[in-house]
């Protein structure tokens, strides 16, 4: 084995060191500057704590606090310190475990005799800001069983004891220390506590031991910690950000949509909640026609055969309701539908077809029930019951290039009109648990990658395995306006299902041929859009999706048959408006359209009302002003007709 090892950063440039060289020290000899900086290292595509002992070539990126990973590992020595805080504070506190997932929280459970308080959380953090100060180092030593547990039976921690069995033979165990305080602990962490910039304690919990309700139960506290009180700001203005966008918070405020436990998980659809989901359908429906789709309806109960020759049962019977009495059947024997695409075969199935009539597309808003587990279902972004702007195109094979072509085109050109800018493209291949031979998924992907290829402007990364179990699909990732993605349109490919279901077209030699299925969405569940998209907004919806696209508002009753007739007006051009009646002052109706986020206000007093004229006000905006009726309703319409997101 050579006694060196070849380093090459992220230059490309390479560095020959002594095999056992530590990623600290690969910076050391790079400068002193990066050496001070220095928090973890990235070897390959794995985050190491920076004592790590580099044994053989790999590439290896240093990471210091302004590297996005560097907050993972900060919060992971805030943890730390923490506890050292809590033990120092009442001696004799037990520790138990920390938290895995460092990318936004840090958390700590303890044997402590009763609940942490908010007067217990200052002192904490006056504890944890003296240790950072003390800018104590963190030590990592790899030991042996026998050495860990004789070491926290002597510091009387029997909960780490207990941990320490969890942990598999032959695994290597390691210990960090700062100052007094040692912990059970795989990493990685900072070089010393200095390099903590600001913490924060967020809230207390019990838990039981291990997660188990028969084990006794633990104080937890959860807490965070940044490179700097600046970053910690800017991550707490960003809290404070998503909790005004929360789509289940504008749904309640805005009188949209609701929950209640009689149907889990599942939407009630207010009023205005259902006019802007109809608005997102009539939206696909426009381009339908465009595009050349033909809508269907099809049932909602099917017999459980169906989804058996679908493959469905075999790979998703978990996700699905039946529609069996238990009691008196011994066998499912109906299910409601999870998805369109089987009877989507059924119908194309039940006429004979020439090579001439293809590509048939067809479109399907079926309404679809899934069993989502309760600890996962959230809001509208996942539900038991949706429906999807679902369609699938059957095609010949030598058509599957110009439909993507075409797909493309209308995903994109529907985001455009929601300001989704920010797409990322997924390529995903064969996953684990896959129907039909390797060989047709191998000739599928490919027919993918190269439309991708083909296509300007779209570059895309390959996803492995996370193709759905009948073929491989093309992900559309949107970024929403604080920076998330969501996964919103698929296009997916299937060879499987054209053959489950004996499908078949005449070809142009007189020869029965197989069809391709594609499949395709573009909202994808329509529910989980309109999450995404009020969150998008911040509630804020363009014109032409707002529930109520302007409200007037008359000062006094006296106007108030001039502010029917606005109002009349309006609706006449086909605006969806509303007149404030209610005997309140002006500044309150102002402030009740705003917060309802009525796009246009029209205001209307004695000079108004004398001279056929508006003042308007424009949502999030001062006064426009005075002008005519007309001006202001021409403008009004061609916002909503042009769906500008504008006003």
């Amino acid at each position: 084995m050579s006694s060196t090892i070849s380093v090459t950063l992220p230059d490309g440039s390479r560095r020959e060191y002594p095999q056992g060289t530590t990623v600290l020290e690969v910076a050391e000899s790079i400068g002193k500057r990066l050496a001070r900086d220095t928090v973890a290292g990235v070897v390959g595509d794995c985050l190491v704590d920076l004592r790590t002992p580099l044994v053989a070539d790999a590439p290896l990126r240093i990471v210091t606090a302004r590297d996005p990973e560097a907050g993972e590992v900060i919060r992971h020595s805030a943890e730390h310190v923490m506890a050292d805080a809590v033990q120092r504070l009442w001696p004799g506190t037990l520790i138990d475990a920390g938290r895995q997932d460092h990318s936004e929280k840090y958390q700590y459970d303890f044997r402590f005799p009763r609940p942490f308080k908010p007067e217990d959380f200052e002192k904490i953090e006056e504890e944890m800001a003296r240790i950072i100060k003390e800018d104590l180092e963190f030590e990592r030593d790899e030991v042996d069983r026998e050495q860990v547990r004789q070491l926290m039976i002597d510091r009387g921690e029997e909960l780490k004891v207990e941990r320490l069995e969890a942990i598999p033979e032959g695994e290597a165990i390691t210990l960090y220390r700062h100052g007094s305080f040692v912990d059970l602990c795989r990493g990685p962490h900072v070089q010393s506590t200095r390099q903590i910039g600001a913490v924060r304690l967020l809230e207390a919990s019990g838990a039981y031991f291990k997660g188990d309700e028969s084990n006794e139960m633990l104080q937890r506290i959860y807490g965070t910690a940044f490179a700097s009180k600046k970053e910690m700001a800017e991550y707490f203005a960003r809290l404070e950000e998503l909790r005004k966008r929360d789509h289940r918070r504008l749904g309640r405020e805005l009188d949209l949509f609701s929950f209640h436990p009689e149907a889990p998980a599942s939407p009630f659809f207010h009023p205005r909640g259902t006019i802007v989901y109809n608005g997102l359908l009539d939206l696909m429906r426009e381009k339908y026609l465009e595009y050349g789709y033909h809508e269907i309806i099809t049932p909602q109960v099917f017999d459980v055969e169906l989804w058996k020759r679908s493959g469905h049962y075999e790979n998703y019977r978990d996700d699905m309701f039946f529609a069996d009495a238990f009691d008196d059947v011994q066998d499912r024997n109906n299910s409601i539908k999870p998805m369109n695409c089987p009877a989507h075969c059924l119908l194309f199935g039940g006429r004979s077809h020439s090579y001439r009539d293809l590509p048939i597309r067809i479109a399907d808003f079926g309404r679809l029930h899934r069993y989502e587990r309760s600890g996962v279902v959230t809001g509208l972004t996942r539900v038991r019951t949706f429906s999807q702007d679902d369609g699938h195109i059957f095609c010949t094979p030598d058509q599957i290039g110009s439909e993507i072509e075409k797909l493309f085109d209308f995903i994109f050109e529907i985001y455009e009109l929601f300001g989704f800018d920010d797409i990322k493209v997924f390529l995903s291949t064969r996953p684990e648990k896959a129907m039909g031979d390797p060989k047709v998924w191998e000739h599928a992907e490919k027919v993918l990658a190269d439309c991708l290829e083909e296509r300007d402007g779209v570059d895309f990364t390959i996803n492995a395995g996370d193709g759905a179990f009948y073929g491989p699909k093309i992900d559309f990732d949107v970024h929403d306006a604080l920076g998330r993605a969501w996964q919103l349109a698929t296009i997916q490919l299937d060879f499987q299902m054209p053959d489950r279901f004996d499908l078949k077209y005449i070809d142009s030699d007189g020869a029965e041929q197989q069809p391709v299925m594609i499949h395709r969405a573009i909202l994808g569940s329509v529910e989980r859009f309109f999450g995404v998209m009020l969150e998008h907004f911040g509630g804020d919806l363009p014109p032409w999706l707002a529930p109520e696209q302007l409200r007037v508002l008359p000062i006094t009753d006296a106007v108030m048959e001039y502010a029917e007739q606005v109002t009349a007006a309006a609706r006449a051009r086909g605006v969806r408006a509303e007149l404030d009646r209610r005997s309140e002052k002006l500044g309150y109706k102002i402030r009740e359209g705003e917060a309802m986020k009525v796009p246009y206000l029209l205001v209307i007093g004695g000079r108004e009302a004398e001279n056929g004229t508006v003042s308007l006000r424009l949502r999030h905006r001062r006064d426009e002003g005075v002008q005519s009726l007309d001006s202001v309703l021409d403008r009004v319409v061609e916002k909503i007709e042009n769906r500008s997101l504008e006003l």
